[in-house]
């Protein structure tokens, strides 16, 4: 599995940017998705998560109200709309996927062997 990310860039705090992350094979079954972030010098951490149902959601207590993750029905393509960002939220954001054991695992890195190149997303 591929995952190619792009909608990453420079904005204003306050604003908003949308992230995208396709996965290729698009038709890949019973993968949960999720978006992680790292700044130099810090562990990578869960931002938020799709169950691979899409009948539940997962977020970082820090972006919970702000950020929205979804996917698209036919090509999984995955989605974080990113709103009222804050220069906190300045990082590189990372796609990844894989089949989860369980949903509490949204959020460790170690369990998803699929990660994308990353996406910058800065905020001044």
């Amino acid at each position: 599995v591929q995952l190619v990310e792009s909608g990453g860039g420079s904005e204003q705090a306050g604003g908003s940017l949308r992230l995208s992350c396709a996965p290729s094979p698009w038709h890949i079954t019973n993968y949960s998705m999720g978006w992680f972030r790292q700044t130099p010098g810090k562990e990578r951490e869960g931002v938020a998560a799709i169950w691979s149902s899409r009948s539940s959601t997962y977020y970082a207590d820090s972006v919970k109200g702000r950020f929205t993750v979804s996917q698209d029905n036919a090509k999984k393509t995955l989605y974080l709309q990113m709103n009222s960002l804050k220069p906190e939220d300045t990082a590189m954001y990372y796609c990844a996927a894989d089949r989860l054991l369980g949903s509490w695992f949204w959020a460790s890195p170690s369990a998803y062997r699929y990660w994308g190149q990353g996406t910058q997303v800065t905020v001044s």
